[in-house]
């Protein structure tokens, strides 16, 4: 179960959060409250490495500028309000706000992968963190509920993104980067490897802009 943490019934501020949180723990600050990360689930692990590992690949193999990160990576969007997302990206234009110790403000890609313990906060507030701060695309993967939604900001909101075949989700984040739900569902998880190659196989294509 995650631990809840607040000091002497007053706010965290993201200066106290990063003293007590030390490296290498996985933890949230929401709304002034710390709330520390069980230990991971061998799925829960597996989709943290196959994500990263397709997106870091993409980027490299396309020569694209972005910066991948894999948790642990503290988003400092306010003084009380710092998720680290379970894996996240961030355009190459605002590299500017990447820090050695922090991202200053949302990434454009936000990943999290459900747990039990998270439930709630990823759907709820997670969920309205990320669309506040602009967070362009929200991946939600439930494992335990076997559900993945991509959620796309338009206009302010969170929409659900089109599947293609009802499968095939393709980012207006990552140029030519899509994503199988099935790889995401299967258990076994298949070999980033052998699927990344199947994404680079096809042209880049421009991605298409929505309104934000």
């Amino acid at each position: 179960m995650s631990q809840q943490l607040a000091i002497d019934d007053d706010l965290v501020t993201y200066d106290l959060f990063r003293a007590l949180v030390g490296d290498g723990r996985k933890a949230d600050l929401l709304d002034g409250v710390i709330y520390m990360a069980s230990p991971d689930t061998k799925i829960s692990n597996t989709l943290n490495g196959f994500l990263f590992n397709m997106m870091s690949g993409h980027i490299d193999a396309r020569d694209i500028d972005g910066f991948v990160f894999f948790s642990r990576f503290a988003c400092r969007i306010s003084d009380t309000r710092a998720p680290e997302p379970d894996v996240g990206y961030v355009r190459p234009e605002n590299a500017n706000r990447v820090h050695e110790n922090e991202l200053q403000g949302g990434p454009d890609i936000a990943v999290e992968i459900v747990s039990r313990d998270c439930r709630q906060r990823d759907y709820g507030e997670k969920f309205e963190l990320y669309r506040a701060a602009g967070v362009e695309e929200y991946w939600i993967i439930d494992p335990i509920q076997k559900r993945v939604q991509f959620l796309q900001l338009v206009g302010g909101q969170y929409e659900l993104a089109p599947l293609e075949e009802n499968r095939i989700f393709r980012s207006q984040v990552i140029p030519g980067f899509w994503l199988d739900v099935n790889w995401l569902l299967a258990r076994p998880v298949p070999r980033a490897y052998g699927c990344l190659e199947k994404i680079l196989a096809e042209p880049t294509k421009p991605s298409r802009k929505r309104k934000r």
